[in-house]
């Protein structure tokens, strides 16, 4: 039920996110204020996220989670009776007060699995999340051809009928009992990343951070890339994205278990950032379709290795009373590359070079393992480990059942 819910969350989302610039600027608004709308959301999860995520940590991971689902229906709302720009940026606030609490669905998924599985489990959540991507601005582009208001008032219905199914299906976190109890470690404060960036959930937010901000910077102006070289239009390039939505499905749902499996966490987000820092390089030079092809598919299979990995590794450093402030802190902080990379993106496209953004990108990605920031990744063993261990208990349990 949980997989469902993300994915029809992430479909009423993308109905109206790709819709935002024509109707910004139907209102009167030019890019600046189109900018500012996108930069919104991100910003006020910079403030919702962590209090989403510690209230979660109290009173329990489904109520949060549907109170984040009723927000956004309110915005979808707002957003197809929006008649002015004010009205807009009202209908983004709410979205990003109700989107806060993405952190505390990866909590959900981390209360309710085994620490070997959670990286497996979370890859499943993002790839149906990915195919919301991939169907919601299908479904907007179909609702904004019967009026510019429809596609809102469509994802309002879809959000509505979520919460309803949610409240109705999805069970509360079995490991919630008893964490009222509990007292909260420091871990999830927000500005302890910056005050102290060399223990290990830091470290882990910064890898997180670097990878979500180079690459929001390569999406952010990859549609300009794909116009300027290869002649792509409006009407052609959501076939690009279609493909890199299906290569980032089948990464999270079929390979990124097994790979866990076979090298674990710490090797794996590792491998998945040369792997994304490779699809930005080849952008910033591709010509031909079969580059372009490559390019294009590593940067999913990049980001299917490295974010569900470090944010299992994350969930291994946060006690059961604070594993929702830390993961919506983590959110938080990458709220703010998701704001800053495309504004840096965007100049170094219009002032540098086309390239300039994807060769940039390239090495922020890259930034974790040049620095060396991440060392001891986790407190306990890889998934691998634990795995061949719980397999050993076992088959002692058998042999000896008073053990």
């Amino acid at each position: 039920m949980l997989l469902f819910t993300a994915f029809l969350d992430s479909v009423a989302l993308l109905m109206i996110v790709p819709l935002l610039p024509f109707h910004a600027t139907g209102l009167g608004g030019g890019g600046a204020v189109v900018g500012m709308l996108m930069a919104t959301v991100p910003l006020v999860q910079l403030v919702s996220a962590p209090l989403w995520g510690r209230l979660s940590d109290r009173v329990g991971r489904k109520p949060v989670l549907l109170i984040g689902m009723g927000a956004a229906v309110v915005a979808s709302v707002l957003l197809g009776l929006a008649d002015s720009l004010p009205a807009l940026f009202v209908s983004r606030v709410v979205q990003g007060v109700g989107g806060g609490t993405v952190g505390v669905l990866q909590a959900y998924v981390v209360d309710v699995t085994r620490p070997e599985a959670r990286a497996q489990a979370l890859g499943r959540v993002s790839a149906a999340t990915s195919l919301g991507v991939m169907l919601g601005p299908a479904l907007g582009a179909l609702g904004a051809s019967l009026g510019p208001s429809v596609p809102g008032f469509l994802a309002a219905a879809l959000g509505a009928c979520n919460v309803g199914l949610a409240a109705w299906l999805l069970p509360e976190a079995a490991s919630r009992a008893g964490a009222v109890h509990g007292s909260p470690g420091r871990n999830g404060d927000v500005l302890r990343v910056l005050s102290h960036p060399r223990e290990p959930v830091a470290r882990l937010v910064w890898t997180y951070v670097f990878a979500m901000g180079a690459l929001q910077g390569g999406t952010a102006v990859l549609s300009l890339l794909l116009a300027a070289r290869f002649g792509l239009t409006a009407s052609t390039v959501g076939w690009v994205y279609l493909f890199t939505g299906a290569v980032a499905v089948v990464a999270r749902a079929l390979l990124l278990g097994r790979a866990v499996v076979r090298w674990g966490e710490a090797r794996l987000w590792r491998g998945g950032v040369v792997l994304l820092s490779a699809g930005l390089a080849l952008l910033a030079f591709a010509e031909g379709p079969w580059v372009l092809a490559v390019a294009l598919a590593l940067m999913p299979l990049g980001t299917a290795f490295t974010f569900p990995c470090v944010t299992a590794l994350l969930s291994r450093h946060a006690e059961a009373t604070e594993r929702g402030r830390v993961l919506g802190m983590q959110h938080a902080w990458g709220g703010v590359a998701r704001t800053l990379a495309p504004m840096g993106a965007g100049w170094a496209f219009e002032h540098l070079t086309p390239g300039a953004p994807f060769w940039c990108g390239a090495v922020l990605a890259l930034t974790p393992l040049l620095l060396g920031v991440v060392g001891r990744d986790a407190p306990e063993k890889t998934a691998r480990e634990l795995m061949t261990a719980g397999t050993k208990l076992r088959k002692l349990i058998t042999k000896d059942p008073k053990a």
